[in-house]
């Protein structure tokens, strides 16, 4: 029994983790900055960790990566007060993305993408991210750091993360995500242009299926990013005071990314359906280009083949099978077909 079915009918708020294991240790990477300082620590083992309390005057990030510890989930969300249905949709990996705001803070899920060259494959990983005053928490379903970027720029101080509040620290978060989108925008490109060549050079069953493949990995990712303009809308328009106006400049832009993406995919998309449509042409004009050199062939061996027939009848009284020299006629005759027939074949340019 699947993890989603067995969720149904149990009552909301219920952490149930309905994705597959993806990592065996739970790690969680805590940073907490301001602009003249800085601490840090990684934990391997939750059973050692020791949450503290947001501070308003600093900002506090707890990357959370494995999320199938519902035990950590329900001990993070008791101990920054998160509501029930916040820990209920981290534990639920089949969201589509969405921002939703509650009164002790901002829930965000966004789906991060990758391509996976050799198997020409869109993968894909659901993010949540819980914000309040002074405190992000994100959580990711495998051990892979897809915050790195972020963190150099932490550590190294550069931009302005740590100038600014909680709430840009969010943005730059799903800033980075919607950057990678570029990343497998840029693969599958790739992709189509190989599908393009053989298309052209050969028609074989594969490179069809290998289309029909892509047009799927296709649809996958508009599921994940479609809903996510919305999401990001409303990031920009909350009136919700752990957003400053600052902020909302930058979030801006980030959904002009997102739409930027969004039209990209579509355009792929009119591209493999042309691709189908050309991969289909191509081969009923190869077709065409058998069947007209079958016919042509056909058609010149028609008469000396009636020629040959007419000859090669068992009647004794066929005077031309007396002749001399019938036999070198009857052949010249069969080459002068022949010749006239490519010739008048040539002249309507059908060879």
């Amino acid at each position: 029994m699947s993890q989603r079915r067995r969720k149904i009918g149990m009552p909301p708020g219920s952490v149930l983790y309905t994705g597959n294991k993806k990592t065996d240790n739970v790690q969680i990477h805590y940073l907490q900055y301001d602009k003249d300082t800085l601490e840090e620590e990684i934990f391997n083992n939750h059973k050692n960790v020791v949450l503290r309390p947001s501070s308003d005057q600093k900002t506090d990030w707890y990357d959370i990566r494995g999320i199938h510890d519902t035990a950590l989930i329900e001990y993070v969300g008791k101990t920054f007060g998160i509501h029930s249905l916040i820990l209920e949709d981290v534990s639920d990996v089949h969201l589509r993305p969405k921002f939703e705001e509650y009164d002790n803070g901002i829930f965000i899920i966004i789906k991060a993408i990758s391509f996976n060259r050799e198997q020409v494959k869109v993968e894909s990983e659901q993010v949540a991210l819980y914000l309040k005053k002074g405190l992000v928490i994100t959580f990711q379903e495998t051990k892979s750091d897809l915050f790195e970027m972020v963190r150099k720029r932490i550590h190294n101080n550069r931009g302005r993360i740590r100038q600014r509040e909680s709430d840009y620290l969010v943005y730059a978060l799903m800033d980075l995500v919607v950057d990678h989108y570029f990343l497998v925008i840029e693969g599958v490109e790739e992709e189509i242009e190989k599908l393009e060549d053989r298309v052209v050079e050969s028609q074989d069953s594969r490179t069809k299926s290998e289309i029909h493949s892509l047009k799927k990995e296709l649809i996958s990712m508009r599921k994940s990013i479609a809903p996510l303009r919305e999401a990001i809308g409303k990031f920009e328009k909350s009136d919700s005071p752990i957003i400053s106006e600052n902020t909302t400049v930058f979030v801006r832009n980030l959904y002009d990314h997102t739409i930027q993406v969004m039209d990209t995919i579509e355009s792929f998309r009119d591209i493999l359906n042309g691709l189908q449509d050309l991969f289909i042409s191509e081969v009923s004009f190869k077709m065409n280009q058998v069947m007209q050199v079958l016919t042509i062939v056909s058609t010149i061996f028609i008469p000396l083949t009636f020629l040959a027939g007419i000859y090669g009848m068992n009647f004794d009284h066929i005077p031309e099978l007396h002749y001399r020299y019938g036999y070198f006629i009857l052949l010249g005759i069969m080459l002068i077909i022949f010749i006239g027939l490519l010739y008048f074949f040539k002249k309507k340019n059908w060879l």
